[in-house]
């Protein structure tokens, strides 16, 4: 019988490990011979999964709307044409206009004309709606303009960004602003996406919406979060237009002012 040698590989650092801890992307691996150490495929292998769970992992509506109106957010629950996940991801076209019941929901609402509708959707990522959401509601509420009429927030279930469209439309809102789960990245299960569109009526272009990505503790901080989407949403009311055509420029205030310190 041959003896079965025991073989140790050495995993050899990247030269960008200092880099390391400025991000959590997938960079300065390290190697073990000709492949990637165990440690980091497995890592791969669980970030995965995580992705996974988040697109199919259900929104509890009827929970989140719970603690909603517990935060004294006073909601309203609608779905999407698209009835059940599966048929979500198959035709994203479904996700993006409301059921029969709850189009004539919002429909008979007793009131309309608000100047700002929040819809709240799962998008590909209900985990994102779970963990940001109502923090992310609490920082725009602290930042909203006391003189604007808004609406309950609209909470949807297999919901697309365009959705917002018909929704806002519906409600005869002068802005829609939709809080969304963003497609999981494989170190961001659970990104939150803001959009913002002015006049929504059904068939608006993305290139007529504002977005702003990677709302998260790890990202954009929510307080960071709110005070764009209000800046914007202030914009769009002054210019009566969102998208291309409305260019954020929050931060240069912030810019100048710290310029100015700097040079003093």
């Amino acid at each position: 019988m041959s003896d079965i040698k025991k073989v140790s590989l050495h995993v050899e650092n990247d030269p960008w490990l200092h880099l390391k801890g400025h991000t959590v992307a997938r960079i300065a691996l390290g190697r073990a011979g000709v492949s990637l150490p165990t440690q980091e495929i497995l890592d791969f292998g669980l970030a995965h999964a995580m992705a996974r769970d988040a697109v199919h992992l259900p929104l509890d509506i009827d929970a989140l709307s719970s603690a909603f109106n517990e935060a004294d957010f006073p909601t309203l629950k609608v779905e999407t044409a698209a009835n059940n996940r599966q048929t979500y991801l198959l035709r994203p076209d479904l996700g993006r206009r409301l059921s029969e019941n709850s189009a004539a929901l919002l429909a008979k609402h007793p009131q309309k004309g608000f100047d700002l509708v929040i819809l709240v959707g799962d998008g590909l990522s209900s985990m994102a709606i779970n963990n940001h959401a109502l923090p992310m509601l609490q920082a725009l509420r602290s930042l909203m303009p006391s003189e604007w009429k808004v609406a309950p927030v609209v909470i949807a279930s297999q919901a697309r960004v365009a959705l917002s469209d018909e929704v806002g439309s519906l409600l005869q809102a002068k802005l829609v602003l939709m809080l969304v789960g963003e497609r999981p990245g494989l170190s961001s299960p659970d990104s939150l996406g803001i959009y913002l569109t002015y006049a929504p009526k059904v068939g608006r272009a993305d290139s007529e919406r504002n977005c702003i990505s990677n709302v998260r503790p790890e990202g954009l901080q929510y307080a960071a979060a709110a005070y764009k989407a209000l800046w914007l949403a202030r914009e769009a009311m002054r210019m009566q237009r969102t998208g291309v055509e409305l260019k954020d420029q929050s931060d240069i205030n912030t810019v100048e002012s710290e310029t100015l310190v700097a040079l003093k």
